[in-house]
């Protein structure tokens, strides 16, 4: 049996995106047994996108984010389960690339397979830059942590405003181009005439700047600084945003955003098809893009704090996208009505801890509501099937006359039982059947 590095990248993988090259020990040189593995995989992919419930399955994500029908979707995305359906000695490549590739396609091939939930899989294969990020001119330095998925501590970069915020500086990408070319030919090497392969980077998950705000200054501080220090939150907030969108031109005068309004992640829940938004091969603009920000870690605070310290700068950030989604794991209702002040809103996260009945009032027919049953009963091998219909049950009674898709995410674990995400879809389908 191989033997492999306590970091095994391949298990760092969600539907968001893919752990760093730029981390990995790799030689660019895969064997001739890891090329045949990863063509074979490559094939059974374009196989499955080939057949026409795919294009159908497109097709109604474009009306589904277009408005256009009512009809819910479905999407799982175990998130950590992953390493329990892949587990890391069921792949067969050694080199630490090969293995993020092998898994990407296993997941592909078991979304169709086995959850399929109303996944799109598409007969192309992309490839991020090899890049550094300078980050905002000071560490991230954590205590814990050290084990993927576990707790950490962050230690205060700005411990005092006045003498530390003169060290914050604007975020730059550097990219290196030797090796992101060689992980571009690699790619196309292994996967021509089977795959599309293209150059295709997520800089971002999240624009919200709440994270960047805690991993610099803590979050104990960060929650008390709205009122011992709310002059310096504007500040603070001020110079996060200016620096998210001078990144963000920077992006687009370059070249290297990503077209995300086909089959690709955004928000945190759902894909980007849409006929609303029509980027140009080669030169696409902030405003063809779906933009997303969310601020889950001041779900403690009171929503006119979020009104008065967050909600200016998500509007400025926003403002430069075509459509824009809101929203991870803070109940949305409470602040619903600063948020809905976001301009060119589209897609509406509702947590497990949203009050659900609001949404066919709250957001109708004018806004996606992405509604997100809770993922604690998936975590238990003998997952409790009367619980999860259940709350499937009360998630689409509750929604029902708004335009709703339904996501398992957040997930930690499977209980070390796949079937559980089988399950979830096939009895989240069930429900959606008897209701509409």
């Amino acid at each position: 049996m191989t033997e492999h590095r306590r970091t095994d990248f391949a298990m760092m993988q969600t539907a968001a995106g893919y752990p760093s090259i730029w981390d990995m020990n790799t030689d660019y040189a895969l064997s001739t047994t890891e090329t045949n593995r990863l063509r074979y995989l490559a094939n059974q992919v374009a196989d499955i996108s080939s057949k026409p419930e795919m294009s159908k399955m497109a097709a109604s994500w474009i009306k589904h984010n277009d408005l256009k029908s009512d009809i819910p979707l479905v999407f799982i995305d175990p998130e950590m389960g992953w390493n329990e359906i892949v587990t890391p000695y069921s792949l067969l490549c050694s080199d630490p690339l090969a293995r993020v590739w092998e898994m990407f396609l296993l997941k592909q091939i078991y979304w169709a397979e086995k959850m399929r939930d109303d996944k799109v899989i598409e007969n192309t294969f992309d490839v991020p830059y090899v890049y550094f990020d300078t980050g905002w001119g000071v560490p991230l330095q954590k205590r814990g942590g050290e084990e993927i998925g576990t707790s950490y501590i962050v230690k205060q970069a700005i411990e005092d405003y006045e003498t530390d915020f003169k060290k914050i500086r604007y975020p730059k990408i550097v990219i290196d181009p030797d090796q992101s070319e060689k992980v571009l030919s690699l790619a196309h090497y292994v996967f021509d005439g089977i795959l599309a392969v293209r150059r295709k980077a997520t800089w971002w998950w999240t624009l919200g700047m709440t994270w960047d705000y805690i991993n610099l200054r803590g979050l104990e501080d960060f929650m008390c600084d709205f009122l011992a220090e709310p002059e310096w939150v504007h500040r603070m907030m001020n110079l996060l945003c200016d620096g998210v969108i001078e990144r963000l031109n920077e992006f687009e005068r370059k070249g290297l955003l990503p077209d995300n309004t086909g089959g690709t992640y955004v928000g945190s829940g759902g894909f980007g098809y849409t006929d609303q938004l029509n980027p140009k091969a080669g030169a696409v603009k902030l405003k063809d893009m779906w933009g997303f920000v969310e601020s889950q870690e001041t779900t403690a605070i009171n929503p006119d704090m979020y009104g008065e310290f967050i909600l200016p700068y998500h509007k400025k950030i926003a403002e430069h996208f075509g459509l824009n989604c809101y929203g991870c794991c803070e109940p949305f209702n409470p602040r619903w009505k600063y948020v809905r002040q976001l301009p060119r809103l589209r897609r509406v996260s509702v947590s497990p801890f949203s009050d659900w009945s609001t949404v066919p009032e709250l957001l109708g027919k004018e806004y996606i509501a992405s509604i997100k049953p809770i993922p604690t009963p998936l975590a238990s091998y003998n997952m409790d099937e009367e619980v999860v219909r259940r709350d499937c049950r009360l998630a689409v009674e509750q929604t029902k006359g708004a335009i709703c898709e339904f996501i398992m995410k957040d997930n930690h674990t499977l209980g070390n039982n796949p079937q559980n995400a089988v399950r979830w879809v096939e009895i989240m389908r069930e429900e959606i059947e008897r209701a509409y």
